[in-house]
């Protein structure tokens, strides 16, 4: 059914059906979901998500779920788009992740931009915009205080439907001080996406490509001179200021690492749906090969996997309420303490969840069930390779479990033995 558009104070068109609620939006996303299991080796054979489901989310409204109301957007808040997440990676690892990683970035820009910044950003309304945190290329500043930068970035999920790209580059501040982080937002049509991913173990269909700029133009105020893990909004941000949202004013580092808990719960049920259906179709392999749903061996495999995935979805969805309620104490309420605290939940919820899958569901699907291509096995292969990612190998399994402890005991930062 055809809703009339409209217009806001800043020329931007609105989406139809605006009045659709959040848990609207999440059950659309998870009707949707039920639609990408079977199409789950097209995705990582073409390395990306087909063009009718990329459309089938802008109909959806996915892409506006955290741009501000103020220009076009939705502005429903992390509970919605973490939710929707989920169901979308039940469904289909690759597509979750690569939505997910493109769409996130949505909240980086309406909280850390200035409104001159963020009216030409989100002009399209529709936003999707990988990132990247290694600093890589290289950046002139020209006399108008434009930068051209040329290099080239790798894993930047969400590439193939891209408006924007978020990349980290280093420049030297002058003075004779070392490089430091610029970040920075180039428009799509200043970088062009490599052909260079699936040949991973897992997320082959994740969108994940390298971005390359070729004396690319990024305006002054499309840059900032931080690292995004390192921006401290304890003093307030542009966007808590110009929308009123105290969600444009949250812990940038706790909302990444929430998301990679999210993505781990959606995998998790995915591999638990296909355990499921295996419970209800085969028997089990040793006399009296009663049916699995009535073996005891097979009852307690469900079951531990079962609650420990519960578990996983328990711990992030409080940690996404934590961060909500963080935010609506305002600024000062934003510690490193807090945002290391909530990355510790985040790691316990993935390991819960690759633990669940690796020692009780994959063993025990039965050998024809984990043959290349099967569910289970696919979603055993993108966790393992989520566990490569620098986000979980190296960050949450112990840089913020230090960082934690330091933060609780005020210990100052020095150079680890």
């Amino acid at each position: 059914m055809a809703v009339a558009t409209n217009v806001t104070e800043h020329g931007v068109v609105l989406p139809s059906e605006t009045a659709l609620t959040p848990a609207e939006m999440v059950a659309r996303a998870e009707a949707i979901a039920a639609t990408l299991v079977d199409r789950q080796a097209e995705t990582e054979e073409r390395t990306f998500y087909a063009q009718d489901t990329h459309e089938e989310f802008l109909r959806a409204g996915f892409y506006r779920i955290l741009v501000p109301r103020r220009y076009g957007g939705l502005e429903y808040g992390i509970d919605t788009f973490m939710r929707v997440t989920m169901a979308l990676t039940r469904g289909c690892p690759s597509t979750g992740w690569m939505y997910c990683l493109g769409h996130a970035h949505a909240l980086v820009v309406a909280s850390l931009f200035e409104e001159r910044a963020q009216s030409e950003i989100f002009a399209g309304g529709d936003f999707i915009c990988p990132a990247t945190v290694a600093p890589s290329g290289t950046a002139e500043r020209t006399p108008g205080g434009d930068w051209v930068l040329n290099g080239t970035w790798g894993y930047n999920s969400g590439a193939p439907y891209a408006t924007h790209f978020i990349g980290h580059t280093l420049v030297s501040p002058g003075e004779g001080l070392p490089p430091a982080p610029m970040m920075f937002i180039a428009e799509r049509s200043q970088w062009r996406r490599l052909s260079d991913w699936g040949k991973q173990l897992g997320l082959k269909g994740s969108g994940s490509h390298s971005i390359t700029m070729e004396n690319g133009v990024v305006p002054g105020h499309f840059t900032l001179d931080t690292h995004v893990s390192q921006v401290d909004v304890s003093k307030g941000t542009p966007g808590r200021t110009l929308h009123g949202n105290p969600e444009y004013g949250g812990g940038q580092l706790s909302f990444m690492v929430i998301e990679d808990a999210i993505l781990a719960v959606g995998m998790a049920l995915g591999a638990l749906d296909a355990f499921e259906d295996l419970m209800r179709s085969r028997v089990a392999l040793f006399p009296p090969n009663l049916p699995r749903t009535q073996d005891p061996d097979y009852q307690f495999w469900y079951g531990q996997a079962a609650g420990m995935i519960a578990t996983g979805e328990a711990a992030v969805l409080n940690a996404v309420q934590q961060w909500r309620e963080i935010c609506a104490l305002g600024p000062a309420a934003v510690t490193k303490e807090v945002e290391m605290r909530i990355a510790a939940i985040c790691h316990q919820v993935v390991d819960l969840c690759w633990h669940a899958v690796e020692n009780y569901l994959f063993p025990t699907a039965g050998s024809s069930a984990v043959r290349h291509g099967e569910r289970i096995e696919r979603v055993w292969r993108d966790m393992s390779m989520f566990h490569s990612h620098a986000g979980f190998a190296v960050f949450l399994s112990t840089i913020a479990k230090r960082e934690l402890a330091k933060a609780r005991f005020g210990v100052e930062d020095h150079a680890h033995a």
